[in-house]
């Protein structure tokens, strides 16, 4: 189960007002529980199973905490369909690499494959890949190392294939 997949769960569970969901799929299991405003998600994967707990901060609260208007550049890029705006999963820390003296994952003007690895945010000392969901090549990162982000910040433009 990718990040994606959560996020679509959550909001399921958001537009039907459940407050608790569990689910087990390949030795894979997921306990999403809403308490006061906040998601926790605890997952056990075919490894140890050892929980982990995230908390996701409420949509309201972000979209309040987001500008309202955006510069005339970015929305230049909303509107060009061969633009895409690769965004933040999850609030953390953004790292360009796998570690501190290595190569960034990508570069400005390097083309990337669906499943390339892009960077990793972490969140809550567990570092999660950001992976690409399209083909295309990096036009422009919007963020600097080590830089924490927010949950839907842009990270990254990629120009389609």
């Amino acid at each position: 189960m990718n990040i994606k997949e959560l996020k679509e769960i959550i909001k399921l569970m958001e537009e039907n007002k459940l407050t608790e969901l569990e689910i087990e799929e390949d030795g894979f299991k997921v306990k999403l529980k809403k308490s006061n405003g906040t998601m926790l998600v605890q997952e056990a994967g075919m490894a140890p199973q050892v929980p982990l707990t995230v908390q996701q901060v409420p949509p309201h609260i972000i979209g309040a905490a987001l500008p309202q208007t955006a510069p005339a550049a970015a929305k230049k890029d909303e509107d060009d369909p061969s633009i895409v705006i690769v965004r933040a999963p999850m609030v953390g820390t953004f790292y360009q690499a796998p570690a501190p003296n290595a190569a960034p994952f990508v570069n400005i003007g390097q083309d990337v494959n669906v499943d390339d690895t892009l960077c990793i945010i972490e969140a809550m000392k567990l570092m999660n890949e950001i992976k690409s969901e399209i083909k295309g090549k990096i036009v422009d990162i919007l963020v600097t190392n080590g830089q924490a982000v927010e949950f839907d910040q842009p990270l990254f433009k990629v120009k389609k294939a």
